[in-house]
């Protein structure tokens, strides 16, 4: 590998693979020590639930280039963040964005954390 990174054009993807390769190699020869690792991320979408957990980050973080403003990107983070609570913890999200939303402007200010994900309880 170090020979050819040598000979290959500087800026070509062959070169940027082999540098990659190269700066990494003693993690990647991690995986001939080690029968229990794969050395690739599955396609299959259920024996890969690493992938599948940081998807949306990714996702959101090419949304937030055309969210308007700074603010309106901050806005959508800390949604996706209420949201990916939910999930960690089994709650519908349209529900409780529903039930929030119905309550808000009756809620005391001061106990308006009683409303995030992790302390929500269903009126229903």
């Amino acid at each position: 590998m170090k020979e050819q990174y040598m000979e290959v054009l500087p800026k070509s993807i062959i070169n940027k693979a082999l540098g990659y390769c190269i700066e990494r190699w003693k993690e990647l020869m991690v995986y001939a020590t080690d029968g229990k690792l794969n050395i690739d991320n599955p396609m299959d979408p259920v024996d890969n639930p690493v992938e599948n957990s940081i998807r949306p980050v990714a996702i959101g973080r090419k949304n937030y280039l055309f969210a308007g403003s700074h603010q309106a990107a901050q806005r959508c983070a800390m949604l996706y963040s209420l949201l990916g609570t939910c999930r960690l913890h089994r709650i519908n999200s349209f529900t409780w964005l529903k039930e929030v939303l119905q309550r808000i402007p009756d809620h005391p200010v001061n106990k308006i954390s009683h409303l995030l994900p992790h302390r929500w309880t269903s009126l229903t």
